[in-house]
């Protein structure tokens, strides 16, 4: 037997899938393997944990380690960095039928995916406003800038997903009821830490649209197409103090080390 067949077949049998690989009942009957296929699984539930301690908040420990442990089973990781693990989890809720009931679930888990890929992100110089006041008036419009590696944007069409997020993010209490209409979310990391701010409608297809390559005068468009009240000098303010745009011919990425 090759060795490559051996580890794939060690590896279905942790996750319960033996099946493929009945050759491994003999080593499944061994009490030291259930220790070992309990500790692969908690370590799966744990990492899942850290990445997304809003949802784990909002549903409680109990249900969300259970949930967990559906998912680590049915998508086991692809490789020993657990920090990355679980980029489908948002997917998986919104097919899982025990959270049916909360359908703003998946919107909020992706809001925590967000934060764990915008921490991962390489590291690059945003412009800022001194950059923006420093460029000409009649070539401004066919300036191309695109989102900064590390921004991540979302928009929930049918919840309030960013502000309960934020709400349990920063251990905030409501002092009124959430107004239960769409929202959006940017999280930006210009310097160490991961930060967040509301993002509007105008401001997703402006970002949506620079992600694509248009110049800033199509952007633009693309934004107040989306959101004719938008006020765009203020949203463009927004998105320089939030770091979230470099120039497209801007080399300065950093790998960002990743914790173990």
């Amino acid at each position: 037997m090759q060795l490559s067949a051996f580890q794939d077949g060690f590896s279905a049998a942790l996750f319960g899938h033996a099946e493929h690989a009945p050759w491994l009942s003999a080593l499944e009957s061994q009490p030291g393997f259930a220790v070992y296929r309990n500790t692969v699984l908690k370590g799966c539930i744990d990492a899942l944990q850290a990445s997304y301690p809003t949802v784990c908040q909002l549903v409680g420990e109990e249900w969300f380690r259970a949930a967990a442990a559906v998912y680590a089973r049915t998508q086991p990781p692809a490789d020993g960095l657990l920090m990355d693990y679980g980029a489908e989890f948002a997917d998986f809720l919104a097919g899982f039928a025990p959270a049916a009931e909360l359908p703003y679930l998946p919107a909020v888990a992706r809001l925590d995916r967000c934060w764990t890929e915008c921490h991962l992100a390489a590291d690059a110089t945003a412009v800022d406003r001194n950059w923006l006041a420093q460029q000409a008036p009649d070539t401004l419009p066919l300036v191309q800038l695109r989102p900064h590696p590390a921004a991540r944007w979302a928009w929930c069409d049918e919840h309030p997903a960013y502000a309960l997020w934020q709400s349990h993010r920063e251990g905030l209490l409501p002092t009124e009821p959430l107004d239960w209409t769409g929202d959006g979310a940017l999280l930006t990391r210009p310097h160490a830490p991961v930060t967040w701010r509301p993002l509007s409608r105008a401001g997703v297809a402006f970002l949506d649209a620079c992600a694509q390559g248009q110049t800033l005068e199509a952007a633009a468009t693309s934004a107040l197409a989306a959101e004719p009240t938008a006020d765009f000098a203020a949203l463009m303010g927004t998105l320089l103090d939030a770091g979230a745009l470099i120039p497209t011919d801007s080399h300065q990425f950093t790998p960002r080390p990743r914790s173990p």
